[in-house]
């Protein structure tokens, strides 16, 4: 059976859905993480599930030396028009070993782990992203906080874009939250189906999973705004660790 990230990914429909992804924010958590991490001139970073390269994008115009990778082949297909020579695209699966030892910081951005089957799988993709750092680099993880997540849950939700409506239910079980989205295109007879799957990784966790790839724990943030991490309150969970 074919993962689901795979087909909603590289589906029209997935884009269409995101459209209004507010650039400014990302955009300014790039300008406050910067400023955190003080990075030297032509860094080089490795942007782990970059998508289109919204976030590469950024920092490729910040000077650094730049890599993104992503599963998506629709998404690295655009992100390769912007490619320059500090700008680099791949299609690659983050669970396989990438380029070992060579970049200074790697991000992995806006919840784009905790989506697979298995902790192994979760396991080897933070491996490989811990072994593309050389020692004392740095790794940023940007993920959900599951407690506020879970609380302010809606459990339907509508949205019309043009021609096409989207119904989105979201529930959690012991394992994961789950999102599924029905799309009701205009200009098609029948209804189309995806779904999301992302794991419950709560803060504990993820120290541990790092932790356990040989990466220390330096800081951890609650939002786009770096706060300090509340687990009440906060909307994110935003790890920063070293790697030894």
């Amino acid at each position: 059976m074919k993962p689901w990230f795979k087909d909603w990914f590289n589906s029209p429909y997935y884009h269409l859905l995101y459209s209004d992804r507010n650039e400014q924010e990302a955009a300014d958590f790039i300008d406050k993480l910067l400023i955190y991490l003080q990075p030297f001139p032509e860094s080089r970073m490795l942007d782990v599930a970059c998508g289109k390269g919204r976030h590469s994008l950024q920092l490729a115009a910040k000077g650094f030396d730049v890599t993104g990778i992503d599963l998506s082949e629709a998404s690295i297909l655009e992100a390769l028009a912007s490619e320059s020579d500090r700008l680099h695209f791949y299609v690659h699966d983050m669970r396989k070993t990438f380029w070992i030892n060579y970049f200074d910081y790697a991000f992995n951005f806006f919840t784009s782990f905790g989506y697979f089957d298995t902790l192994r799988e979760h396991e080897n993709a933070l491996r490989s992203m811990a072994g593309s750092l050389k020692s004392k680099g740095l790794f940023v993880i940007d993920y959900l906080n599951i407690h506020v997540a879970e609380k302010e849950m809606v459990p339907l939700n509508e949205k019309k874009i043009g021609n096409v409506s989207f119904e989105i239910s979201k529930r959690s079980d012991e394992t994961h939250i789950l999102k599924e989205i029905v799309v009701n295109d205009d200009d098609l007879n029948e209804k189309i189906y995806f779904n999301e799957r992302v794991a419950r990784f709560f803060k504990d966790d993820l120290i541990k999973m790092l932790t356990a790839q040989d990466l220390i724990i330096k800081e951890i943030f609650g939002d786009y705004n770096l706060s300090p991490f509340d687990i009440e309150k906060s909307p994110r969970l935003i790890l920063v660790a070293e790697k030894k």
